[in-house]
């Protein structure tokens, strides 16, 4: 329950900075996307280094400490940047911070998903990883309300306070949860081994290049979509109010359904069938969203007497998901890797390889653009990236340097088959 709340209020604090961001991207739609992506890509390189090596020095604690401080001091620092926008210019600040924002969120997500690798094995990271992140779900529900409700009679600039307050809170209950779970000292100790090791894992073991396969094709449909509904954005609202409420009402779909799979489908196929189906059950969601854009191009469909754009009902379908069932599966797999792994390679495939990926696939669309290529074509190509992704979340799941499960002889026995 602590891990819970605790992963509740980070994303709850990074949900009341997110719209902000995102009307961003719709302000200037998808030919821009590159830029960004291209520079939170350059930041992630530059950063992987560092965090390797507050990994290699620090044991869990003061690293837990030291990287959401970090965070925590950036989030204060950006209030006076705020305050000053008139002076430094809305597109430079805006830059900067749709890049900060970026990199906050896979920072202290990956950080948050090793530190619970770390302290539970598989058999009890497969019973409570999804009701964690249903934790997750309801702060992430809680943050574009708090945004919503706020925003009109602060500003933006103090919603930054109320971010860093979450932050910090969340850091509270993690250091309380390192000290509870410390067993002999062993997990306190630094990790030691080389700063770049999060790279050099990449080639060395079967499952984490999967996993970082994966991510490009996973992450590529969602980018996809995320490049299609800014194009959308662009052409429909006028306003940075209404773009700013257009994606505050997708990230809450989206988040309702990943509360959804979580209570109901996701933790029910984790412990009865592991996490091969976890995986590949979104990849096939996404292949049936990909051709019904292919099919229905800009249409919308009438729900509830509102007219919602098929490209929005992707986005929410991919990312719900990816939410709702990916992340807790391929979060309990790092269970099984040595703690070095965990934090580092990790760390290197959800940040790094996460926006190169976005790199990619912005730039692609951007590319088949102006080459003339149409919505349908794009999205079945998405469709043929979702087969394939649906194989190699299988291969991650059955990787062969696994460490067995632990208590779970009907896993056993499902990996006895497979072999």
């Amino acid at each position: 329950m602590l891990s819970a709340l605790a992963f509740c209020l980070i994303l709850a604090a990074y949900y009341i900075i997110r719209p902000v961001r995102d009307q961003l991207g719709g302000a200037v739609g998808s030919s821009q996307l590159p830029l960004f992506y291209v520079a939170t890509f350059v930041a992630m390189l530059l950063l992987t280094p560092v965090f390797g090596a507050l990994v290699a020095r620090f044991p869990r604690r003061r690293l837990l400490g030291w990287s959401y401080s970090f965070f925590i001091l950036c989030l204060l620092g950006f209030i006076p940047a705020f305050l000053a926008q008139d002076r430094i210019g809305a597109r430079t600040l805006g830059v900067v911070f749709f890049i900060w924002v970026s990199v906050f969120n896979l920072f202290v997500v990956s950080l948050f998903w090793s530190f619970m690798a770390d302290v539970f094995d598989s058999r009890r990271a497969r019973e409570v990883f999804p009701l964690i992140a249903l934790g997750g779900m309801a702060g992430a529900i809680l943050g574009p309300i708090v945004t919503s409700v706020l925003v009109g009679l602060m500003g933006v600039a103090p919603l930054l306070w109320v971010s860093a307050t979450m932050l910090g809170l969340s850091l509270v209950l993690l250091l309380r949860i390192s000290v509870q779970r410390a067993q002999g000292g062993a997990a306190e100790q630094p990790i030691g081994g080389s700063l770049w090791a999060g790279m050099r894992e990449l080639w060395s073991r079967p499952f984490l290049r999967a996993m970082a396969i994966l991510m490009l094709l996973g992450d590529g449909v969602g980018t996809l979509a995320y490049a299609l509904v800014a194009d959308y954005a662009k052409v429909h609202f006028a306003s940075t109010s209404l773009r700013t409420a257009f994606y505050a009402h997708i990230d809450l779909s989206v988040n309702l359904i990943g509360a959804f799979l979580q209570l109901t489908l996701s933790r029910w196929l984790l412990v009865r069938r592991g996490a091969v189906w976890t995986l590949v059950v979104p990849q096939l969601v996404n292949l049936g969203l990909l051709l019904m854009v292919a099919i229905g191009g800009h249409a919308q469909l009438a729900l509830l007497g509102i007219g919602v754009p098929w490209v929005a009902l992707m986005m929410v379908g991919t990312r719900g998901f990816m939410y709702g069932m990916t992340k807790p599966a391929s979060d309990a797999l790092y269970t099984r890797v040595p703690r070095e792994t965990r934090y580092k390679g990790k760390n290197f495939v959800d940040t790094a390889v996460w926006r190169l990926g976005d790199v990619l696939v912005t730039s692609g669309v951007s590319g088949l653009g102006k080459l003339g290529i149409g919505l349908g074509s794009i999205a079945l190509m998405g469709a043929g990236v979702s087969v394939l992704a649906s194989w190699v979340a299988r291969k991650a799941a059955t990787a062969p340097d696994l460490a067995p499960e632990q208590g779970s002889e009907q896993c056993e026995t499902g990996h006895e088959s497979i072999a």
